[in-house]
Formats: C-alpha cells, sequence, structure tokens
C-alpha cells in the first residue's frame, strides 16, 4: 500500500521504493514524463531547471509543490469512490458527532468549537484517506 506521502516522494525522486522490481521502470517513466514537461518549458525557466543527468529533481519537486492539491482532489473526489465504504466519518468534535467529508473532498471550514475562524478542517487529509491509492 502506498500513502499519499509516498505518492509525493514518488514524484519528487525520493521514494524508498528500493526493493520493488518495478522501481527502474518507474523511475524511467518519470524521467520520461518530467524531460516532456521539461522540453515544454522556454527561456529562464529551462535555464532554472536544467539538469544533466536527466532526473529534474527540482522541477518535480516544484510540480509536486504546484499540484499536490490537485493530485488530490483526483484521488478522493473520482466518481469511482463517490459510493465507497471507504469514506466514513470524519469531520466534526468527536468520534460520535463526526460527518462525512462532503463529496469525499473536505471537511466543512468551519472551525470545530474552541478553534478560531480560519481554523476549520479544510484542507486536513483525513487519517483513514492516508491510503487511499490501494482503494482505486
Amino acid at each position: 500500500a502506498r500513502s499519499f506521502a509516498d505518492i509525493g516522494d514518488i514524484v519528487r525522486g525520493k521514494d524508498l521504493y528500493m526493493r520493488n522490481k518495478k522501481k527502474g521502470r518507474l523511475e524511467e517513466n518519470s524521467k520520461t514524463i518530467f524531460g516532456n514537461i521539461y522540453k515544454e518549458l522556454t527561456g529562464d525557466a529551462q535555464t532554472h531547471y536544467q539538469d544533466n543527468g536527466g532526473n529534474f529533481y527540482q522541477l518535480r519537486e516544484d510540480w509536486w509543490t504546484a499540484n499536490r492539491e490537485t493530485v488530490w482532489k483526483a484521488l478522493t473526489c473520482s466518481e469511482q469512490l463517490s459510493n465507497s465504504k471507504y469514506f466514513r466519518p470524519t469531520c466534526g468534535g468527536d468520534e460520535k458527532t463526526g460527518t462525512l467529508t462532503p463529496s469525499q473532498c473536505r471537511c466543512s471550514d468551519k472551525p470545530k468549537p474552541g478553534k478560531r475562524s480560519g481554523d476549520g478542517d479544510v484542507n486536513i487529509v483525513p487519517a483513514y484517506l492516508d491510503y487511499v491509492p490501494q482503494y482505486l
């Protein structure tokens, strides 16, 4: 099983995926994908991300930073997971008063009792979603 954090590590080329025989293929595919992204860059951006080794680690890091929320939404808001029993009450005060995340995406941005405005759970990845990819 892979966690969301593991997906980020794979994208950034920092995954400890050494024991898996598919690692080489995964890494080569990643190099190809980020090589193609690099080819689309122009001027200063291409100079900034130039990587003679072909790993594009800085480009990967910046791409993940810019796109991690979109990747998360794609994983958690997909139609394939809309009726999944994997999604269960998580938002709310405690286990007994929890509510489902609307459309399996996010908790309300309204603060919990005892929290200030802006301290809502909107961007919190519910713990039970840590291993979403194994359910896809």
